[in-house]
């Protein structure tokens, strides 16, 4: 049994390792973000405590990280957008410091526990910028809860889980690692509540999300569509997703894998900051021209 564990262990290491690596940032953390107690609360929504902090006055502004993220995946974001906006980020369910021992996971539940958040923050309404599964619950968080979303800016977002959106090879290696770690976790007696939660993450990022192009049109709000000429999700697919929504821009960077906020920081602060600094300007007829 213990060999088994150690394997369990070995193959969420490699997966998360190499799959997650966007998250990794390059040089020395010596910030608090995502741990600093002088700020750090815990609000006690939906069955569990969402671990949250908050940064600098202004607008209310919410970031979403990705998966198996954490708040301080954000520690380039934070000080830049702390200067003109009121910074919002919390452990999504499942994730950094928001333990959640149950058993299901999806992006509608986190996206409703973002929702709930907002409420217990007495926020009416907030730009949000989303990373990967945070992109995916910001387009949700527009979709559902509409009149919450003021402006979006979503970075390395899809739709559906399939070659159609995801690149190729990331999708059959998540795929495989995801039936392994299944087939693995069947034959531990006792697994533990770390792997239990770390099968749902892999699981949730295998099979999920299923929103329909139809939905994107319940999106009124400005949105900033973000996505690397060489990310995880196929350009195509960043490009269906800005092409449906009504009030969008479309940004792809060129030389560029999933970490737009991390690699290109410096313009990826300047670009989103200006976005959700200036009225949206709809672009048409002769206009285009321009």
């Amino acid at each position: 049994m213990k060999n088994l564990k150690t394997t369990f262990a070995i193959i969420l290491f490699t997966f998360f390792a190499s799959f997650c690596n966007a998250q990794q940032l390059p040089d020395k953390d010596t910030t608090k973000y995502g741990h600093n107690p002088a700020v750090g609360k815990y609000a006690d929504i939906r069955g569990f405590k969402m671990y949250y902090e908050v940064y600098g006055k202004g607008q209310p502004l919410l970031i979403i990280h990705g998966n198996g993220g954490s708040i301080n995946n954000f520690r380039y974001q934070i000080p830049y957008f702390a200067k003109n906006y009121q910074v919002i980020l919390a452990d999504s369910r499942a994730q950094g410091k928001s333990a959640d021992d149950k058993d299901s996971l999806s992006y509608e539940m986190m996206t409703d526990d973002l929702n709930a958040l907002l409420d217990n923050l007495k926020l009416k309404d907030v730009n949000v910028i989303g990373w990967s599964d945070g992109g995916i619950e910001g387009l949700l968080l527009a979709i559902n809860h509409p009149d919450k979303v003021k402006k979006l800016a979503v970075t390395g977002a899809n739709l559906w889980p399939d070659t159609s959106a995801v690149d190729e090879f990331v999708y059959n290696y998540a795929f495989k690692m995801n039936q392994v770690a299944a087939d693995t976790m069947k034959k531990i007696k006792n697994p533990t509540a770390e792997m239990k939660n770390q099968v749902k993450l892999l699981h949730l990022l295998t099979y999920e999300p299923h929103i329909k192009l139809e939905a994107l049109k319940k999106i009124t709000c400005p949105t900033l569509v973000i996505g690397g000429d060489h990310d995880v999700l196929r350009t195509k697919h960043t490009m269906l997703i800005a092409d449906n929504i009504a009030n969008a821009y479309l940004w792809i960077l060129p030389n560029s894998g999933h970490s737009t906020p991390i690699f290109y920081r410096d313009i990826f602060n300047q670009v989103v900051g200006d976005f959700l600094s200036k009225p949206y300007r709809k672009i048409e007829k002769f206009g285009r021209f321009e």
